[in-house]
């Protein structure tokens, strides 16, 4: 520092001083005349700027000198670099300022010209360690994964640049769907930065994605001991792992045991709750069943679990079926799901006005394919005319879905509940609810709907009587084969008429 200070003093001094002697050149007729020694020299104009000339190369060969002895001196107390720092400063800094170059190149996109100085740097600086990933990342950039690749292995041989050599071959073999080496490259990486938390969570979701639920649990264990992880999450996840543990299993004592293990980690989590109920009635074990089901129905109520409920008492009477589920449907009795189930348990009881007592409004404030079918069920019961049920079918046809398992990640629609979402590879992202865009588009739109099945009649109406339109005898059969599917011994004649169908069309 203090000699950079002298430096930069004594050029600010030599600046002033020709400055000075530029002024008085100008006002001067004759010259400068240099008196040394008794002798006197005289310069013109020309000459007095060729000497000014000559002084600064002088002065600047004398600051060579002097650093050079300043290096020398270095040397002999001991310093073995300090010759080789002095004649490499030149080649250094070219290096750093094609390195700081190849930096702004990657991060500006032009892959090919951070190439270029990545190679000048490591000409000059000859460091691998810096200019290698630099190199790897800007042939990623251009497509050139092979080059990528080979750049990524020599950083495998450097201790402190093997971690990203891992990394970057482990990325480069998840694109190329290669799972089984990421795998292990992951596993490798882990090892050498278990708190790195990208390596963490690639590791858990290719785990997870080969059914290695122990070693999931394991990494998530560590990321719940590195602090990547709050607490509570960490439970949801490990229930979910154990959930996942308990299906895959053979083994039904390991599956219940897993199962029930899952519920208590996380009894808010659906499929476990269920599974952990199925679990406790293999196990004559219904009173702990019973419990189970009631605590996740007042989280969240299901269809799963009003199935696993019916399990119970797999024999009963649907009349003795309603009273039993009373304990369940009394949790959240104004919850769409406990409304649409009190339904569907009186219908199978052949009770049909109280199962629209039990739906409700949920026909005008919240209809569904689920809403309409029961409606139509309800009315096919209380005797309307087929053009009722009919209308309600047609309905339900072009009603929303009603809630599903959707993935929070990226929006698909799962039919199951799965660790793993199917499209996105999202781990824990499925959740229980309406998707955003449910409605099916049918050709030619709903308006067509009258068309094709006759006069839809208000359910709210009383029936009058009137001669319906005409059908052509194959949309009268797709009719017949809709009526047909109340029983499900007729199967035989809807296939039938179908086919009846597809000769007419």
């Amino acid at each position: 520092m203090l000699w950079s200070l002298i430096k930069i003093v004594v050029f600010v001094a030599l600046v002033a001083a020709m400055t000075l002697g530029a002024g008085y050149l100008m006002e001067s007729t004759g010259g400068i005349q240099i008196t040394v020694a008794g002798t006197e020299f005289t310069l013109g104009p020309l000459q007095s700027v060729l000497a000014a000339i000559v002084l600064v190369v002088l002065v600047w060969l004398f600051f060579k000198i002097f650093s050079l002895l300043i290096a020398l001196l270095k040397f002999i107390n001991g310093d073995e670099t300090a010759l080789s720092r002095y004649f490499d400063r030149n080649r250094e800094r070219k290096g750093f300022q094609a390195l700081s170059e190849g930096i702004m190149a990657l991060a500006s996109g032009e892959g090919r010209l951070a190439m270029a100085k990545a190679s000048k740097a490591e000409k000059y600086l000859g460091r691998p360690d810096l200019t290698n990933l630099i190199s790897a990342q800007a042939a990623e950039m251009v497509g050139d994964t092979k080059k990528a690749e080979e750049v990524y292995k020599r950083l495998l041989k450097d201790e402190n640049t093997r971690f990203v050599g891992v990394r970057g071959l482990m990325k480069q073999k998840l694109t190329k769907g290669d799972t089984d080496t990421a795998l292990k490259l992951a596993e490798r990486a882990f090892a050498i930065k278990p708190k790195h938390v990208e390596v963490q969570d690639t590791l858990l979701r290719l785990q997870a994605e080969g059914a290695d639920w122990s070693g999931a649990r394991k990494t998530l264990e560590t990321k719940l001991k590195t602090g990547a992880l709050p607490r509570d999450v960490y439970k949801r996840r490990d229930a979910v792992l154990a959930l996942s543990e308990a299906q895959d299993t053979s083994d039904e004592a390991a599956s219940a045991e897993a199962a029930i293990r899952a519920n208590k980690a996380s009894p808010d989590l659906i499929p476990a709750a269920a599974l952990a109920a199925r679990a406790f009635i293999s196990q004559n074990r219904k009173r702990n069943a019973i419990r189970v089901l009631k605590k996740a129905w007042d989280v969240q109520p299901h269809p799963d679990l009003a199935a696993a409920f019916a399990e119970i008492e797999p024999d009963e009477t649907p009349d003795a079926r309603v009273k039993r589920f009373g304990a369940l449907t009394a949790i959240k009795p104004e919850h769409r799901e406990t409304r649409l189930l009190k339904a569907e348990l009186h219908l199978a009881a052949e009770s049909f006005p109280d199962a629209r007592r039990a739906l409700g409004d949920l026909v005008e404030t919240d209809p569904d394919a689920r809403v309409m079918t029961i409606m139509a069920a309800i009315e096919k019961g209380e005797g309307a005319p087929d053009s009722v049920v009919r209308g309600f079918l047609a309905k339900a046809l072009t009603a929303p879905r009603g809630p599903q398992w959707v993935c929070d990640n990226c929006n698909s629609i799962q039919a199951q509940w799965t660790p793993l979402c199917s499209n996105c590879g999202a781990f824990d992202s499925l959740t229980w609810k309406v998707p955003s865009q449910s409605e099916p588009v049918l050709p030619g739109g709903a308006d067509m709907l009258p068309l094709i099945i006759g006069a839809i009649e208000d359910h709210s109406q009383a029936p009058v009587p009137v001669e319906e339109p005409s059908e052509p005898d194959h949309l009268e059969d797709v009719s017949q084969a809709v009526e047909a599917a109340d029983g499900a011994e007729d199967a035989e004649v809807i296939e039938a008429e179908a086919t009846k169908t597809e000769e007419a069309k």
